[in-house]
């Protein structure tokens, strides 16, 4: 079957563990509701976004995978019967925290997990504190639904990251993300960060032939010390691979998309726009340079 039914669940995130995780339950329940066959959640859709500040006591939020939640998400896949991505505060060992996705079977098995390549440290969002890159490599996860290129947030700026899953044979492009904005800086420069957000994953769906699929979390995280916060905007979107919108979530509220995706369509473009066969390969050593000087 090339169509896959889609569902994408957007959500605000509280302090309360267990609450989030009924939130993003009751979503996937919702989009298999619907027909969908593959549910993606947003990053970390089980916390609150706690790398606001670099305190020690969060690392008590994360946990082993399998474990709790990835138990509880695995037995709602198999009941429902279909393949979902979650995101995950995973304790790899006594400090060795990642930022890791995992992909449950619709059978409630685990497929495969990724742990975040790309982390971030940049004002309110401190990663590295909390996660050890990744050391996976770029590989997609074989399911019932297809090869699933999971990608997480900021490893959505890289076009490598995307290339290299799209070389390795994935179908389409995962991204959990956890972006927003905090609600002092000015309107136009809250436009320019959004669409650029947008732009680059339609950016990697033309580049690799492929669908995109993103999953951003929405609503007013407070900072936990100080009169601030971050405002995530929502916004998850479908695209096709030519970058074509098919669906996009309200900025500002909780929401289940559900989205019909042509997996058969990558052939037919990638035929028109034979970007991979016309990569120089001969000429990209530079690549692994940190800048040419």
């Amino acid at each position: 079957m090339s169509v896959l039914r889609t569902g994408v669940v957007q959500q605000r995130c509280s302090e309360d563990k267990a609450a989030n995780l009924a939130a993003s339950i009751e979503g996937i329940r919702e989009a298999a509701a619907m027909g969908a066959r593959l549910v993606v959640l947003q990053e970390l859709h089980g916390t609150p976004y706690f790398c606001q500040v670099e305190d020690p006591d969060c690392f008590d939020l994360a946990e082993p995978i399998p474990g709790p939640s990835s138990d509880i998400l695995g037995a709602v896949a198999a009941e429902l019967g279909v393949v979902i991505v979650a995101s995950l505060f995973e304790r790899r060992a006594a400090g060795l925290y990642h930022n890791t996705a995992v992909v449950l079977e619709a059978d409630g098995s685990i497929a495969g997990i990724y742990r975040k390549m790309h982390i971030p440290d940049d004002p309110a969002y401190y990663e590295k504190f909390y996660f050890t890159p990744g050391d996976i490599g770029f590989e997609p996860i074989d399911t019932s639904v297809g090869r699933l290129g999971v990608l997480v947030c900021w490893d959505q700026w890289y076009p490598e990251a995307a290339r290299l899953m799209a070389m390795a044979g994935a179908d389409m492009l995962i991204y959990p993300t956890a972006i927003g904005w905090a609600p002092s800086e000015p309107e136009d420069e809250q436009l320019r960060q959004r669409d650029a957000w947008e732009i680059s994953m339609r950016g990697h769906a033309v580049a690799n032939g492929l669908p995109v699929i993103c999953a951003n979390r929405t609503g007013f995280e407070a900072h936990p010390y100080e009169e601030s916060g971050l405002e995530f905007w929502g916004g998850s979107f479908v695209v096709g691979p030519q970058g074509e919108m098919l669906s996009v979530a309200a900025a500002d509220e909780q929401s289940v998309m559900v989205v019909d995706v042509d997996l058969g369509r990558s052939e037919a473009v990638r035929r028109m726009w034979p970007f991979l066969r016309d990569r120089r390969i001969d000429m990209y050593d530079e690549l692994t340079l940190r800048y040419r000087d």
